[in-house]
Parts: C-alpha cells; sequence; structure tokens
C-alpha cells in the first residue's frame, strides 16, 4: 500500500492511500479537522472526520500530476508508467504550485 501525508501550506492535513485493493482513500487528519475545518483541499473533498474512498485517484490529486513533456520527463527520469497515477503524484507533487503538496511515506521492510 502506497500512502502519503498530504499538506495544506507545509502543514499536514491529512494522508493519502493507495489501497491493496486498487482504490484510493484520503482522510483529514483528526488536527486539522479540529483546527482548520474550512481549509480542504479541493471543493469536492470538504473537511470532515469520515474518509473519502475513490475507484480511481480523485481528480484534484490527479490534476497536481505533469501534463505533456513535463510528464514525458517525469516518467522517463524515474521510469514511471504514465498510466500509474499514483506513482507519478508520488515522485513529482512535493513541491507544487498551490497550496497543496504530497509526500511520500517510505515504507518499512519487516525482516
Amino acid at each position: 500500500m502506497r500512502q502519503a501525508i498530504i499538506k495544506y501550506n507545509h502543514v499536514e492535513c491529512g494522508i493519502l492511500k493507495e489501497l491493496d485493493n486498487g482504490e484510493y482513500e484520503f482522510t483529514y487528519s483528526e488536527m486539522h479537522v479540529k483546527n482548520h475545518p474550512d481549509l480542504f483541499v479541493s471543493f469536492n473533498m470538504p473537511v470532515r472526520k469520515q474518509p473519502y474512498v475513490s475507484k480511481r485517484l480523485f481528480p484534484f490529486f490527479d490534476g497536481l500530476i505533469p501534463e505533456g513533456w513535463l510528464l514525458n520527463i517525469a516518467s522517463e527520469s524515474w521510469k514511471i508508467n504514465k498510466l500509474d497515477r499514483m506513482g507519478l503524484l508520488l515522485a513529482c507533487c512535493q513541491n507544487t504550485i498551490g497550496a497543496v503538496s504530497v509526500h511520500p511515506i517510505k515504507e518499512s521492510i519487516d525482516a
């Protein structure tokens, strides 16, 4: 399962997960719900305690991924298939232009 910390203006606001069944889940952190109920990542995803679940990567997060020639460069540089939207999001979206950024959570390897 791949995961990312989602930050709003450099402050953690939630966790995005690619679940083992292929679905995606975004959950706002408890602190964000409590302290920043009006700072949502997207109009379609207002702040709430319940997770958002989708069979496809949420359009807002998909929209952060580069397009065109920049997508080609990213895909070739990191050897990521252009259809691997979560992989591209994790690789390319730590320093976005807007308020929201995506920071991969490194998976621990059990020995």
